[in-house]
């Protein structure tokens, strides 16, 4: 759960890295003040976190895009003359609230959506008809703004990552409209000024796109880059680290694994499983997809992983409550596989703890080969139908309720804001990121 946790606060780390790259658009002061965040990046994650304690953040402090945002000249044609658009901007792009994020770390996928509550489209216009001419300038704005995309990192051949295009979408709830100088032509070409709205933003819409593609997608890949680590093209990067963690559960000495004993009246049997084995927690790997989520200003985690066939032996002991019959031997058993989905969560603000919202285990089918049972046939089918189910409670009061508190206590003892501060002045060493796997 350390791990998760550290991985965490890397991605945390690494997004306030992208967001220090630089919009080829942006202005000259929003460059400059982009190479002094590169010189310090610890204090810039500081401005982070302070940013996200707030209890609705707006934007991001610093981040590269421009606002105001140039947009190219635009010409439109009616069917009785034609309108120019000259100087115009957009205004607002910075004014965004986190809706949702939604990261499949496994799958190296992210879909963000963002909302800004309004865009204002200001510039010049000249409209020249066959009889007549107007021009002044004139606001569009867009209100209740939704912006989407998806963005996915790929191995190349030589190992290291890469961004792919990113697809994004933008919409809008409402438009209004005010153009200045029409004089008495405002109510004879109302029909053309109502279509000049969503000629606008038709318009836009691909300038603006394509500038955040290109430019979102050189930042991503230029800070990735930096990653000295080289991956394999076969498996997913997390895929990788899980194979890591299997070698150090291994190297703890949980493979096997030793459960406690147990003991528990069933009828009028007393049944005692003593010196029980399970070979094979090692084999654990991803089963489901891992997922970030972002959602009121929290991130949420779903982890779901699960082992191969286990094997594991116990010594039995049965006897009458009486104690006129007892019954000693031993078994192998197989459990088919053992599953784990933990589901964790840390706000944004990172003077709240991390939290662990729930944990399921789930065992599959479990069969037994016995030795000792004797030739009473009422043992034998107690043995057989009994024994299987008390190994199962045995092995989930064992592991489960470990599980539980090992994580709980790993949770309370982070420090989220003081781990994040501590780590990212790594990243003023130029060669903070040569030592990546110790930071994990």
């Amino acid at each position: 759960m350390m791990d998760w946790i550290r991985i965490q606060c890397l991605v945390f780390v690494l997004n306030v890295c992208v967001r220090t790259g630089n919009l080829q658009e942006a202005p000259p002061n929003i460059r400059n003040q982009n190479l002094e965040a590169e010189k310090k990046l610890s204090e810039y994650v500081n401005v982070i976190i302070e940013h996200y304690k707030q209890t609705e953040p707006v934007g991001i402090p610093g981040a590269p895009i421009p606002d105001p945002l140039s947009i190219p000249p635009m010409n439109q044609s009616f069917s009785i003359g034609r309108m120019n658009f000259k100087d115009v901007e957009l205004y607002g792009l910075k004014k965004f609230k986190i809706d949702h994020v939604v990261a499949d770390v496994a799958a190296m996928k992210v879909e963000a959506a963002l909302v800004i509550d309004k865009l204002d489209i200001v510039g010049n216009y000249t409209l020249n008809t066959w009889f007549s001419s107007a021009k002044g300038n004139f606001t569009v704005k867009l209100t209740h703004v939704f912006i989407k995309a998806m963005a996915t990192l790929e191995v190349q051949r030589n190992g290291s990552l890469e961004a792919q295009a990113i697809d994004m979408d933008i919409t809008f709830k409402e438009m209004a409209m005010d153009f200045k100088g029409l004089g008495f032509f405002a109510s004879m070409f109302q029909g053309v000024v109502n279509s000049v709205g969503s000629f606008m933003f038709d318009s836009i819409k691909p300038f603006i796109l394509s500038e955040a593609n290109s430019n979102v997608r050189n930042d991503i890949n230029k800070q990735v880059s930096k990653l000295p680590q080289k991956f394999p093209n076969s498996i997913s990067p997390f895929d990788e680290l899980v194979a890591e963690a299997r070698k150090k559960v291994r190297a703890l000495g949980y493979d096997p694994f030793k459960i406690a004993d147990y003991n528990n009246s069933v009828g009028v049997f007393d049944v005692y499983l003593m010196h029980t084995w399970l070979y094979g927690l090692s084999s654990f790997h991803r089963t489901k997809d891992i997922v970030f989520e972002i959602r009121n200003n929290t991130v949420h985690a779903l982890l779901e992983v699960g082992t191969q066939k286990l094997l594991g032996t116990t010594h039995w002991e049965i006897s009458l409550i009486t104690e006129l019959l007892t019954r000693v031997g031993t078994a192998s058993f197989s459990v088919e596989y053992i599953g784990v989905q933990i589901n964790a969560s840390q706000a944004m603000d990172t003077r709240k703890p991390p939290s662990l919202d729930d944990i399921q285990l789930e065992l599959g089918n479990i069969q037994m080969r016995f030795d000792g049972l004797g030739t009473a046939d009422y043992l034998i089918e107690f043995g057989v139908n009994v024994l299987p189910n008390l190994i199962r409670y045995q092995i989930m009061d064992a592991i489960e309720r470990p599980i539980k508190l090992k994580i709980q206590e790993e949770l309370d003892k982070i420090n989220v804001e003081e781990f994040i501060r501590t780590n990212s002045e790594k990243l003023d060493d130029p060669n903070a990121l040569a030592d990546l796997s110790n930071f994990l």
